[in-house]
Formats: C-alpha cells, structure tokens, sequence
C-alpha cells in the first residue's frame, strides 16, 4: 500500500452526494488520511516569525530534489523559524490557498526522517487552512512565490502539539524541520490552461473555453443523449496522465442533460473541490471513469449516462431525477 502523508487533518470517510467533494477541504482519504493536528486543542496564537536556527542541507540542494538534512544545531527556536532557501519567481500563495508541494519532514534533535514525498513521487497537494494542515506550514508559507524552496522549523505548539504524533514517531516534545518545494499554488479563481480542442460534434454538449476562472457556459443539444459514456477534451493539458488511484484538485460545472439546469459548480462559490477518483466510484461512477487517462491542465467534457451516475436513486430535493444523464465541465488543476 502507498504511504500516505503525515500532514493533514483527519477527513471523512465518503462521499454522500457529489456536492460533498466541494467543500473546500480534502476528502481524498485514500490519498492521504492522517491524524489532525491537535484536534481537540484551540487554535495557538500566531507564531513570532524568526530567520533560525536552522540545520544546513547537506545533499539535495536543488529545487524539487530530494534533500538531504543535517541534525539540528543545538537548541531550536521557541517560535517558528523560516527561510526561503531559493527564491521562486511565480505566483504569491495565500492562506486558505491549495498548493502542490513535494517536503521532507525530520526530527530536529535526531535528523529522522518521518516523512517525505520524494520518494512516493506525487507531490502533496493540500490547502494552507486551519485544520487542514499543521499551523507551522500555514503560517511560513503564506506570502512565499511557487517556485520557492522553504525552510522550516516548527515547535509543537505549531506542530503536533503535546500529543505529538505516534503514528511517525513525533514525541511532544519534538521540533520538526521540513524542506519544502511550492510547485505551484490554486485558489477559487484557478481554471484549466490547456490548448483549445475544437468541439466538432453536434450530438455533444459544447463547453465554454474561458481561462479567467468563471465558470464555463455548457450548452446541451436538443437530441437524446448518448446511452454511454462520453469523455472529451475542451483543453487539452501537458500534464501527467491520471491513474485510477490518484486524488485531483479540480473546478467543476455540472448540469442536467434534459433540462439544462445546473446542480452543483465550484465555480462563484470560492472554493474548489478535491477528491479522491476511487471514493468518487461510490457516488458517480462514471465521473471517474471519465477523467482517468487524461491529463493534468485539461478542461474536460464528461457526459455521464444514468447507470454511471445516480439511476433510479437522485439525491432528494434537487433538479437530477430519476433516469437524468448528467454533463460534467472538470478543470483538472493537480492531482496527488
């Protein structure tokens, strides 16, 4: 079984209805559950924020290598200490951002390395949130530029706090060094950037092409709908290819064959939506259907007939009824 990371906060088990996956926090478990930090404790003040000490990078130095890190220098510092090791170019990162990031994570006093995605080769992407992910991150990385190469040193009030962590070995008492890689960064206004698709089929829906973070018009044919599942590319990206046990970052729109109408969107709502593809099985199989295989950076059309999506079984209450095919916008932003 994959490792999974040690930084965020404990998420629900599944999805009940599609409009769960929008609720600005993680619910890709199967990516990376872990324990909360410091769930039952209030929040800490924010930390004073200081230069060191810090221990020296001994290996690794160049940006999204995996570092090597020395033992920490005597005594670490009561408040948070942060350096940009290499200063990135890109856009700002804002608390309550998502940012895409590959970290090492070790033990001042004793250089162990607790945790780190190197070697899983998929970077964490994670939002900067209280509760999210332990405060030390949310506090140092806030106002870093992606590209940037970050420093940490966390003390437990902005770490784990006085339980520490077990699971990783983390006692209460321990400062925590992380080497961190902002590859890039996401917010409610993020869209896909990939290269225009031309939309020749009349029988499918035809999706908007805007880049400006508003949602994309869809506008649906007049005929029946397809009996299968339909998957095609708005914007095609250069990214990865995703696989069927990855989690994804997107924006989406999601409207009802039949009448047009919208059920649910990210976009206008200020957040995005982050899920894992094997939990959405549970609740519109065919939505991951659909995406798996396709690249990150893409706009894509997903039209999903009822068998894939929620049959005779709608959620209550909303515009999907019984038998609704359903047509999907997803932005694929990053996936984990």
């Amino acid at each position: 079984m994959r490792r999974r990371s040690l930084l965020l906060a404990a998420v629900p088990a599944g999805l009940a209805t599609l409009a769960g996956c929008g609720d600005g926090k993680s619910d890709s478990s199967k990516a990376a559950p872990s324990p909360s930090p410091s769930a039952s404790a209030s929040a800490p003040p924010p930390p004073k924020i200081v230069d060191g000490p810090l221990p020296a990078i001994t290996a690794g130095t160049k940006f999204n290598e995996k570092p090597t890190v020395a033992k920490g220098p005597g005594e670490p510092s009561k408040d948070l200490a942060v350096k940009t090791v290499i200063a990135g170019s890109g856009r700002t990162v804002a608390e309550n951002d998502f940012i895409q990031a590959n970290y090492l994570g070790q033990i001042w006093s004793t250089a162990k390395v607790f945790d780190n995605s190197y070697d899983r080769k998929r970077p964490l992407v994670i939002q900067l949130a209280q509760g999210s992910i332990i405060d030390g991150w949310r506090y140092a990385l806030a106002g870093k530029k992606t590209g940037s190469r970050v420093q940490i040193a966390v003390p437990p009030t902005w770490g784990y706090g006085k339980s520490g962590n077990a699971q990783a070995g983390i006692k209460g008492t321990d400062t925590l060094v992380f080497v961190i890689d902002v590859i890039d960064s996401f917010n409610s206004k993020s869209s896909a950037k990939g290269k225009e698709v031309p939309q020749t089929d009349a029988a499918l829906p035809k999706v908007g092409t805007n880049t400006n973070g508003e949602a994309p018009s869809i506008t649906v044919p007049k005929s029946a709908p397809p009996k299968k599942l339909v998957s095609a590319y708005v914007l095609e990206g250069d990214g990865p290819e995703l696989k069927a046990d990855q989690a994804i970052l997107c924006q989406f729109k999601g409207v009802v064959w039949d009448s047009g109408k919208t059920f649910e969107q990210t976009y206008g709502s200020g957040r995005l939506s982050q899920f894992s593809l094997e939990q959405m099985q549970q609740v519109v199989k065919g939505l991951p259907q659909g995406l798996t295989g396709k690249k990150v950076g893409s706009r894509v059309l997903v039209v999903v007939p009822p068998d894939l999506a929620y049959g005779d079984n709608p959620p209550s209450g909303g515009v999907i009824k019984k038998g609704s095919t359903l047509v999907f916008s997803v932005d694929i932003l990053a996936a984990m």
